[in-house]
């Protein structure tokens, strides 16, 4: 009876979770949208960027939800992934507004917000009613194949452009001496996030496509890449995990 009981609480939770951060999500992609077809891409940043702040902090939600077993998600796909986007929203573009105004910025902010809002939709909805219709299966791992590409490329082109900015400014820096006898410069940090990305890239692809990102998808049995998971994924599923494998 108490398993029944806890398993309700975890579905309402979950599901409240998932349509919470949906809604955060949309919003970010509705101001967007309306941005660029009211103005242009330089302002895109500033009319998103409490929600988009929210919304990609609440992800961290995800990490706890993993270690404690609230879903079955591998620690190690939603950890880099998530710390990725964290960097990004608080490290780069929080910290420096000079480079808010490129459009790939743009790109970034739309990426994430289609790939959130159709993620967090899914997931609500599998949790509410226990199913989602095929259609917004395909739709879910085949989204990626664009906005996967879109958005690393954006993700690491924010590091990329916030070099020189890291050196100017020396913000976000610990220097000697001080009372801790410890020493952190930024730059080297942004150095080694941006070469984490090339390895990083295939692993944080291929979970999508395979479902072990979300490890509930379909049955234990059938999840990997070297079984019929990867095989349900397609020809063109397939193609494009083995072209971003090879590109990052």
């Amino acid at each position: 009876q108490w398993r029944a009981v806890l398993s309700a609480l975890k579905r309402i939770y979950l599901t409240a979770y998932n349509w919470t951060v949906f809604f955060g999500w949309a919003q970010v992609l509705y101001l967007a949208v309306k941005t660029l077809m009211e103005s242009n891409y330089t302002e895109v940043y500033d009319a998103v960027e409490k929600p988009l702040q929210l919304a990609q902090t609440a992800a961290v939600m995800e990490i706890l939800h993993g270690l404690v077993g609230l879903v079955r998600s591998p620690v190690s796909a939603t950890l880099p992934q998530i710390s990725s986007r964290l960097y990004v929203t608080w490290g780069i573009l929080w910290s420096f507004p000079e480079v808010r105004t490129h459009f790939l910025v743009s790109s970034l902010v739309i990426s994430w917000s289609i790939t959130e809002t159709i993620r967090y939709s899914f997931f609500g909805m599998k949790e509410a009613l226990g199913f989602a219709p095929s259609w917004f299966l395909w739709l879910r791992y085949s989204t990626f194949l664009i906005l996967y590409p879109s958005g690393i490329t954006s993700e690491g082109w924010s590091d990329l452009s916030s070099f020189a900015l890291h050196k100017e400014t020396r913000k976000n820096c610990i220097t000697m001496p001080n009372k801790w006898h410890f020493s952190f410069y930024y730059y080297n940090a942004a150095i080694i996030a941006l070469l984490i990305y090339v390895p990083g890239s295939p692993h944080m692809s291929y979970p999508t496509c395979s479902g072990q990102a979300e490890g509930r998808h379909f049955p234990s049995s059938k999840r990997g890449l070297n079984g019929s998971n990867w095989e349900r994924c397609g020809p063109f599923h397939r193609l494009g995990t083995a072209i971003l494998a090879g590109f990052f």
